[in-house]
């Protein structure tokens, strides 16, 4: 089965044309051997209502060796005239064969500019699944390199025809890159850790494309996004731009297990660190030991920092602070201190992620941008979470999912608590997801879980974190097989499926909706809440109504 990039296709739901592509998708990833990569757009044609990877190309084809394939897509009637092959549109038509060879023509020009890449090998298809080709010599398109109605059951062999199976070659990772920039891909910086398949994120209608196309001096830019609107990914959007443009980046957080996933995927550099991090750095700069064994330590590691004197070392190009929700005035002058005079500054913040009680940060002077829309979770999560949040607050829900799974199961004890949430596993792993996909979230932090402390629940091993570190400064986590977290450290991460359990309280307050909209904004695709009754009683009942 060939790879198709981005993932998530299988799960969404269109009409007309993006349907048609959709079909396509599921042809060429059962069609075409794992040796090859198809690239699309067709999985964010309800944020930006279109799907072309580039211009009027559809779909990208690469091979092991880098050669590639371009194939666009014409659903319904095409006209035939003496100038070849033409799409009428509504106001216009377009000669395909003209549009085709532009296209080739301005892709070739960028891939030349590209270390690399001006001896890639470049085919190109037209696939017309709806049509037949009545005067092939007239179409102004070799016939070779037409596939349409009557050949549509021969279309992988066609494109294995025209770019064959070859040994693999260096080149292919460059014109990866290169396609991935094309589409606008970003890795989408909350996806587990250690997930068997990358995923990927294309926020060109989000933050990433909007937020970097702003100019003002200085460049000082206050995000305020709700979860899933692209924020981690605008960051490391910037942290790369920073290297490419020789500049040195600092990416700080709040949370250590999303460092250390940006540090995963981040270009080596710059520096990417929590906020304790950064200090401890000051401090072991200045010739201070560090000592984390006391009741207080992570305060007086503050308190330490902030008189000492910032290194040149520890002086950055791009300042970029993510879960500024969880900063307070005194950390934001610490981090800030750490640019360089003409540095340009990103504050990422969400408040109803804000699970410490914080008074927002003041910034003033610096450019605000709102960002309400989610396009990370299943719009069916979005529209139960809008009901949580407080007057003048509202989520666009613009995900690629219109529908995911979403299940309640309520407990009325310990016993019920631990025999639903294995029951909640046992239903995402009867629905295909692997246990790598499947993350436990509790909503009771460690020292008051019941569940967190579980090395096993039923037939599944858990995952979770031992309090310590390796020789790298890499977190180390027990031998199982299922990740469990408290929603404190499993938040600015996300999973495919998500299991949030132990949801109890007394009262739907502030603090307990901000908890459950945390929470239940991980779950990319599934999400199986495990409620205690009287959670139910005090507030949920109305919220969960639907949903069971």
């Amino acid at each position: 089965m060939a790879r198709i990039v981005p993932d998530g296709w299988r799960e969404i739901s269109a009409m007309g044309a993006a349907r048609r592509q959709l079909e396509t998708l599921a042809t060429l990833e059962k069609g075409l051997p794992d040796s090859y990569t198809v690239y699309h757009a067709v999985h964010w044609t309800n944020v930006e209502q279109g799907f072309s990877v580039y211009g009027d190309i559809d779909f990208a084809i690469v091979n092991a060796a880098g050669d590639l394939l371009l194939i666009e897509q014409l659903s319904g009637f095409l006209e035939e005239t003496p100038d070849g092959l033409c799409k009428k549109y509504p106001g216009h038509s377009t000669n395909v064969s003209v549009q085709i060879a532009r296209q080739l023509a301005v892709l070739r020009s960028r891939m030349a500019r590209r270390p690399h890449l001006d001896a890639v090998r470049i085919e190109y298809l037209l696939y017309c699944p709806d049509y037949t080709v009545r005067h092939p010599e007239t179409a102004g398109i070799s016939s070779e390199r037409i596939v349409d109605a009557t050949e549509r059951d021969r279309l992988c062999s066609v494109i294995q025809l025209a770019l064959p199976q070859a040994p693999s070659s260096p080149a292919a990772a460059a014109v990866r890159r290169f396609l991935e920039d094309v589409i606008q891909l970003e890795p989408d910086a909350n996806a587990l850790v250690g997930q068997a398949r990358a995923l990927v994120t294309r926020i060109s209608g989000g933050l990433a494309h909007w937020a970097r196309r702003l100019e003002f001096e200085p460049f000082r830019l206050r995000v305020i996004g709700t979860a899933g609107s692209g924020k981690t990914q605008l960051a490391h959007a910037e942290y790369r731009a920073a290297l490419e443009a020789g500049r040195r980046p600092l990416y700080v957080c709040f949370n250590r297990p999303l460092a250390d996933h940006f540090n995963s995927i981040a270009p080596e550099g710059g520096l990417a660190c929590t906020f304790h991090t950064l200090c401890d750095k000051v401090l072991h700069a200045a010739g201070q030991p560090v000592d984390f064994s006391g009741p207080h330590a992570f305060d007086d590691l503050v308190e330490r920092a902030a008189r000492e004197a910032v290194p040149d070392h520890l002086r950055f190009d791009t300042i970029i602070v993510d879960e500024g929700q969880d900063f307070s005035n005194e950390w934001r002058d610490q981090v800030l201190r750490h640019a360089r005079e003409d540095a340009r500054m990103v504050w990422l913040e969400d408040p109803m992620q804000n699970l410490y009680g914080k008074p927002a940060v003041q910034l003033p002077g610096w450019v605000t941008m709102r960002a309400q829309s989610n396009y990370r979770s299943p719009r069916s999560i979005v529209k139960m979470l809008d009901r949580l949040l407080p007057d003048g607050l509202y989520i666009e829900p613009r995900g690629p999912i219109a529908v995911g799974g979403l299940h309640v199961q309520v407990y009325e004890n310990e016993a019920e608590l631990l025999a639903h949430t294995k029951k909640a596993i046992s239903q995402c792993l009867a629905a295909g997801f692997k246990r790598a996909d499947i993350a436990v979230v509790c909503f009771r932090g460690r020292d008051s879980s019941a569940l967190l402390g579980q090395s096993q629940l039923g037939p599944h091993s858990m995952r979770t974190f031992t309090g310590r570190y390796d020789l790298f400064g890499k977190p180390e986590f027990s031998a199982g097989e299922v990740l469990m977290e408290s929603v404190y450290r499993f938040k600015g991460q996300a999973a495919p499926a998500v299991v949030f359990t132990e949801i109890d309280f007394d009262q739907l307050d502030e603090r307990a909706a901000r908890k459950l909209f945390v929470g239940a904004t991980r779950a990319l695709l599934r999400l199986e809440l495990v409620v205690s009754r009287h959670a139910m009683e005090h507030g949920l009942q109305p919220i969960l109504a639907d949903v069971r």
